[in-house]
């Protein structure tokens, strides 16, 4: 395509080069993330995923040799050839990722069986050339992860998968190919190696991860420019701190948001709402968020309240915060076409709709029957859209869920030559598909941020690369399946090291009919995953905590109860996020790179690098395999210890969600509490695990963007074990209120309980535990 390459110069950062039939560009981001670009579309550069990019000097040589021409840097070395073929290499000249150099040739499909010539043989069926295609060769030790929201195993080779966000509300299995969210970047673990790739590329794109054939794999796309960064390790946290570099870091989040929601369609009327938070609160069970599906809205008009089922509205919300519940409402793309409705017809007047290739704005059909699309595309249309966010937040919403943003439609999808304004670059829906819901969730947080000057809590569904910097998000009409609670594993992983850490499940299933047993073990996951709420569908049975029995309800509260609990750790973790880009569950192999047992772990994570949690995910069962890595391995309930490096049986009747705790782990706590907020936490708790490690713990004010300017705590807490248990706490940063009161809780197994629990002052200095308390009998 490219032909022969002609000449080549240097400036700057960039490796521009002439071709015969075009120019490619490298561009060194990083001494380890390189950048491949060609202009086959547009000349410029435009990313809707990077916004701000810093390109950091870096010394690098180019020169030509054989044919090729090489490029290094002090951790990469980078082969372009003709044809723009590009190779990577460590900087110790081993192979990392190089093109493949021969024709695709899919897998033959027989049929009958028929050998005779031109008999029988069928070509593979999605087999087709795209305008676009990279393909990589296959070094024969490939793991592939990430690639966002997926259906099927953690370990993605083997899989092909498509990019084009799809609202299909039948039950997903592994034939799916594209669900809500398009995120187009992979993770290749190797020996000794890893590196990411993101292609940064809207249109629909293809991903075939070696299902076409073993001997490569590629990405592709429709249309576009040639485009995409790769990301060095070695280390598979180095791919992920890159590629969140480049696509920005899951911000630090308001601390309410990370506590209980329960959610349904539709929580109406009012009473109804009230009703539920007043049975949290009577049954002793946490819950900070409540959240509104489409019926409280005025004939699903976005921004609207409906007069009868939520007549004085203000006053539920009101009456809602007065015990401690906050509300966020569900907004829905699709305006109503409707004469005299003020957001219909203020977007009619500016021209904010996607329209018809003549320019009449397009209409299809969603909730509220014929609807218009906003075309979040345009600034001055995100900017509108951001404004109406403060009609919600005045009558006292605290965050806004955005549904139905793939965008979704009831007459058909949209057709592909619907326009829209792209700031100035105006394109077609095909260009736009993918990043409707990404744009749509840039223009909430705004309007939240604008207004609140707090910390934006933005639920989506749809998303693409780079949506992790405005809205968590959650997976979409999962069903009341136990295979859809054994999916959210690899599902949550794969969101979380595509950049997306703050994400979950609609606990219990959404669609269909949850048991009793079914949320038991769906909750005890859900208490590990960033985003906890529980949501079910109209016409369903009723899956709140309290639905089904008394041990339902009890497994429930004692779920939550433990998420309340550990909302410190939970924080830090998120605090830890927002600097490296590191997920809050994390696949074992994140930290146990080296141990080929991780790396296809299913049913098992970490929660930080402290906690392993290995979850059951199938019904009637009460004992699993679970793998324990290197390391000594204390059980959270029993407080046994276990050698890792190996598997482990452990019983794990209803109540029990198996959890272990990492020896040598300081694990922070709160004390308990039925919302955050509901009183002051004067008093550090320290859950510790004896051994030798050290734990960072912050603390801010937990809402605004004060912590910016310094105003937090950074605690870097170490531990030794020798002739005594030695505890040292040093603040590394104050800028904020200090804990009153420290309290020790140091675990081991003598007796199955708690060998020492004590009240200390938090600047006493070293605090030192004889060893005899410590010591197993």
């Amino acid at each position: 395509m490219f032909g022969k390459i002609m000449f080549y110069f240097v400036k700057d950062n960039k490796l521009e080069i002439q071709f015969e039939n075009g120019k490619g560009f490298i561009e060194v981001i990083k001494d380890d993330i390189i950048n491949v670009f060609s202009p086959l579309k547009y000349e410029d550069h435009f990313s809707r995923a990077i916004e701000g990019l810093k390109i950091v000097k870096t010394d690098f040589h180019v020169n030509y040799n054989n044919d090729c021409l090489i490029l290094k840097t002090d951790k990469l070395i980078v082969k372009i050839h003709d044809d723009f073929k590009v190779d990577f290499f460590d900087k110790d000249g081993k192979i990392l990722c190089e093109d493949y150099r021969e024709d695709r040739k899919p897998f033959i499909r027989r049929g009958n069986g028929k050998i005779a010539e031109g008999e029988g043989i069928k070509i593979e069926e999605n087999f087709r050339k795209y305008k676009i295609e990279i393909v990589k060769k296959m070094q024969g030790d490939e793991y592939f992860y990430g690639l966002g929201e997926k259906t099927g195993y953690l370990n993605k080779r083997g899989y092909y998968y498509e990019m084009w966000n799809t609202d299909d509300p039948r039950p997903h299995v592994e034939s799916y190919v594209s669900l809500y969210k398009s995120i187009p970047f992979f993770i290749t673990l190797r020996e000794n190696a890893s590196f990411g790739i993101f292609f940064d590329n809207t249109f629909k794109t293809y991903f075939d991860m070696g299902k076409e054939n073993g001997s490569y794999y590629y990405f592709a796309a429709d249309d576009g420019n040639l485009d995409y960064y790769f990301i060095n390790g070695p280390k598979v946290t180095d791919v992920v701190e890159g590629y969140t570099y480049l696509t920005g870091k899951t911000p630090l989040p308001q601390l309410w948001t990370l506590g209980y929601q329960q959610s349904r369609w539709s929580y109406s009327p009012k009473e109804r709402v009230l009703e539920i938070a007043k049975t949290f609160r009577e049954k002793d069970i946490p819950c900070d968020v409540i959240h509104l599906d489409i019926d409280y809205m005025d004939g699903y008009r976005v921004f609207t309240w409906d007069k009868v089922a939520f007549s004085n509205h203000k006053e539920m919300i009101k009456e809602l915060k007065n015990m401690g519940f906050k509300v966020v409402t569900i907004i829905d793309p699709g305006v109503k076409k409707d004469k005299g409705y003020f957001v219909y017809e203020e977007g009619l007047k500016n021209g904010y709709f996607a329209t018809d290739k003549d320019g009449i704005p397009y209409v299809n059909e969603v909730w509220p029957g014929e609807a218009l699309y906003p075309d979040f595309s345009d600034e001055s249309v995100r900017r509108w859209w951001a404004e109406k966010q403060k009609i919600m937040l005045q009558d006292g919403v605290a965050g806004i869920w955005n549904d139905m943003n793939e965008p979704a439609s009831f007459k058909g999808p949209l057709p592909e030559d619907v326009q829209f304004k792209n700031d100035g670059r105006p394109t077609n829906h095909l260009e736009i598909h993918n990043v409707y819901g990404h744009l749509m969730s840039k223009a909430t947080y705004e309007g939240i941020k604008d207004y609140t000057n707090k910390r934006p809590f933005v639920i989506t569904r749809a998303c693409y690369a780079g949506t992790q910097k405005y809205s968590t998000v959650w997976t979409g009409d999962n069903h009341s399946f136990w295979e859809h609670l054994r999916m959210a594993v690899p599902m949550l992983l794969n969101l979380g090291l595509s950049g997306i850490a703050f994400c979950g499940t609609d606990v219990g299933g959404f669609q269909f009919d949850a048991t009793g047993e079914l949320l038991s073990r769906w909750v005890q996951l859900g208490c590990f995953t960033p985003l906890f709420r529980n949501h079910s569908c109209i016409h369903t049975r009723d899956q709140e905590p309290w639905a089904f029995d008394e041990k339902t309800e009890e497994i429930n509260r004692k779920y939550i109860k433990l998420r309340y609990k550990l909302l410190p750790y939970v924080y830090d973790l998120m605090y830890q996020c927002e600097l490296t880009g590191l997920p809050l569950m994390r696949p074992l192999f994140l930290h146990y790179q080296d141990d080929k047992n991780t790396y296809e772990l299913n049913d098992e994570f970490l929660f930080g690098e402290n906690i392993l949690v290995a979850p059951i995910l199938e019904q009637g069962k009460n004992i699993r395999a679970v793998y324990l890595p290197e390391g000594t391995w204390i059980d959270y309930w029993t407080k046994e210890e276990y050698e890792g490096g190996k598997y482990i049986l452990k019983e794990a009747p209803l109540d029990i969600c198996p959890i272990f705790i990492k020896k040598g782990s300081i694990i922070p706590n709160f004390e308990e509490q039925n919302y955050v907020g509901q009183k002051k936490m004067n008093k550090l708790i320290l859950d510790i695990y004896p051994g030798d490690g050290a734990y960072y713990h912050y603390k801010d004010d937990g809402e605004s963007f004060e912590y910016k300017e310094g105003k937090y705590n950074l605690y870097k807490i170490s531990m030794r074990l020798k002739d005594t248990l030695e505890i040292n706490i040093e603040k590394e940063h104050e800028g904020y209120d200090d804990y009153e009161e420290l309290e020790l809780i140091v675990n081991n197994y003598n007796g199955n309980v708690v060998v020492n629990s004590k009240q200390y002052k938090l600047n006493q200095g070293v605090i030192k535990l004889q060893k005899e308390i410590l010591t197993k009998k």
